[in-house]
């Protein structure tokens, strides 16, 4: 990869990228994702020539991969039921999150509040995939980000 210190990046809108770009940002996600194996893989699979791809696989990056260390805090209402702190809990270590704080409250009337505080650095999903898991669990009756960003 090329020296960045002196070079200047610009934040744009996925709309705009070339077909190409977009393409080496799936073929990127698959190999990150461990779904494919191999670049000759991901290229054949987002129907992408491999010079393309190595033309432009040091040049766009996902904005949240920019980002190197990253903690959310999110908000959860939840059912008061056996064992929902242990599953959501679980759904976090799956997803290889870390978890930094947890403050529960007192469940009143059937339902408890947690917040937590999540270092994501290392997390093997997308953050819209991994809030979209947590709001199916049948005893969540919300989740929300409350807070995000980087140290």
């Amino acid at each position: 990869m090329k020296d960045v210190t002196h070079q200047r990046f610009y934040l744009v809108r996925e709309d705009v990228l070339t077909e190409a770009m977009q393409k080496t940002l799936e073929a990127k996600h698959l190999l990150q994702s461990g779904k494919v194996s191999s670049i000759w893989d991901a290229v054949k699979e987002v129907d992408l020539s491999r010079s393309a791809f190595y033309k432009y696989r040091d040049a766009v990056f996902p904005f949240h991969s920019i980002v190197q260390e990253r903690i959310i805090t999110i908000f959860l209402q939840l059912e008061d039921r056996e064992g929902t702190l242990a599953r959501l809990l679980q759904l976090v270590a799956d997803s290889t999150i870390n978890i930094l704080t947890i403050h529960q409250t007192i469940p009143i009337q059937g339902r408890a509040s947690v917040t937590l505080s999540l270092d994501v650095t290392a997390m093997t999903k997308q953050l819209d995939e991994f809030i979209n898991e947590m709001k199916r669990l049948d005893f969540v009756e919300s989740a929300e980000v409350i807070s995000s960003g980087a140290l």
